[in-house]
């Protein structure tokens, strides 16, 4: 019987791109949240002037404080939106005394929504075409209008900054994969250790026939988008934990270092934290700390990283969250997928627009690190309620593919991209035998 030939996992240049994000040596003292917005609003009043003369050339621009009733003209600030229903502190505590918890909807618009435009000199109330259900407080526009006799600005035209510059793509001639899976919730009551098994045994190359196997050496990297564990509630509510609990909370990080192990030592993993995962629950969330993977970090093929994650790989531009950025513009606006807010946030050319707002941030003073100035060629979002995809073409050119991932422990479905033409499947994995 002929024995068969070892197969050779293929390899893709790697650059972490991270830098952005970290915010070792920084302190917090005491700094408010204005500098950011000023710094947002600075950086894109900027990109936004420079639109102005292709777009509406013949009118001029202003600021709020130097509008006149009834004429013509341009500004440009930061949106606020004004809802009726959106959480207060103050709700939050009413709660904890009421003896009858209040409804809480999964989305807080409301028909009596409003949005008000604001920069240095001060703020004025919108009315006309923009509709309050496509923007979010934090994003920064420039607006054609005039001032009504009401005290208010009657929208015209907008002009968002629009998909930033991209670097062209390298002509590939070879398929290489990278699998993107996310919202393992490994300690959880919906987590599968067998479908979990499943993945690996798959990306390793320990199932399929030849044919499988040869594609799965094709994958030259794993990314895990956030949610990679499930701690329960009553564990880190404040409460001092008793010693015989201790060792459970540690129990669903074992477990997925164990199973990561099995990944790192076939093939490079970056692994990303999420909302429920044991990292800062501000964005953005710095790398899981490696000492809570001490079989997977002796590996070099393990990489702990940031939420947002920004990374090249074989002049291939990534950039993703764990879908914090999108869950929130969800709760706040209106659209008809996820897709479309992630593609809004490429247009508004801002990764999380609701960040300070509605969205935990760190109070930089300097920098507004969620800036996307340069358009990735893959923008992947985690933790979402189905798999979707789309390629979005911008008007320079620009080609991004759009990817939702979906949470593994109630699908048990991976993504898998292939990096030579960008397109998009599925691993689906399954236990039950109806399935």
């Amino acid at each position: 019987m002929p024995v068969p030939m070892p197969m050779e996992r293929k390899q893709a240049a790697y650059s972490n791109l991270d830098e952005r994000y970290a915010i070792q040596g920084k302190k917090y003292q005491g700094q408010q949240y204005s500098h950011i917005y000023f710094t947002r609003l600075h950086h894109m009043r900027n990109l936004l002037h420079a639109h102005v003369p292709s777009w509406k050339p013949q009118l001029p621009v202003t600021t709020v404080l130097g509008l006149e009733e009834g004429k013509d003209c341009i500004i440009v600030g930061t949106l606020y939106k004004h809802m009726k229903l959106k959480p207060s502190i103050l709700d939050e505590y009413s709660k904890e005394r009421s003896a009858i918890p209040l409804v809480k909807p999964h989305n807080f618009m409301h028909p009596d929504d409003h949005l008000i435009l604001e920069d240095e000199s001060g703020r004025v109330t919108l009315a006309g075409a923009i509709p309050p259900a496509a923007f979010v407080t934090g994003v920064v526009v420039a607006l054609h209008g005039k001032e009504t006799s009401a005290g208010n600005f009657l929208v015209e035209d907008v002009l968002e900054a629009g998909l930033p510059p991209q670097t062209a793509l390298s002509s590939a001639d070879e398929d290489k994969y990278v699998v993107f899976v996310s919202g393992l919730s490994v300690g959880s009551g919906t987590f599968n250790p067998l479908q979990f098994q499943l993945l690996i045994d798959h990306i390793t190359g320990h199932l399929g026939d030849e044919n499988e196997q040869t594609i799965a050496s094709n994958i030259v990297r794993v990314v895990v988008a956030g949610n990679s564990v499930h701690i329960s509630p009553r564990f880190v509510n404040g409460q001092t934990v008793a010693s015989k609990d201790q060792s459970r909370i540690a129990e669903p990080i074992k477990e997925l270092d164990i199973m990561l192990t099995q990944l790192v030592a076939s093939l490079p993993v970056d692994i990303m934290p999420g909302c429920h995962d044991p990292a800062n629950f501000s964005l953005p969330q710095q790398p899981l700390h490696r000492c809570l993977f001490s079989g997977a970090s002796t590996y070099n093929t393990f990489s702990s990283c940031s939420n947002p994650h920004q990374f090249e790989l074989d002049s291939v531009q990534f950039l993703g969250t764990s879908g914090q950025n999108i869950d929130d513009l969800y709760k706040y606006s209106d659209a008809k997928d996820k897709l479309e807010f992630m593609e809004r946030t490429l247009r508004w050319r801002h990764l999380a627009p609701t960040a300070p707002n509605s969205l935990g941030c760190y109070p930089y003073t300097d920098k507004d690190p969620f800036l996307v100035e340069s358009c990735p060629h893959v923008y992947f979002v985690g933790n979402q309620d189905k798999y979707e995809t789309r390629l979005l073409e911008g008007p320079q050119k620009q080609k991004v593919r759009l990817i939702c991932i979906p949470r593994f422990s109630e699908c048990g479905v991976a993504v898998m991209l292939n990096l030579r033409n960008l397109e998009c499947s599925t691993l689906s994995f399954s236990t039950s035998f109806n399935a």
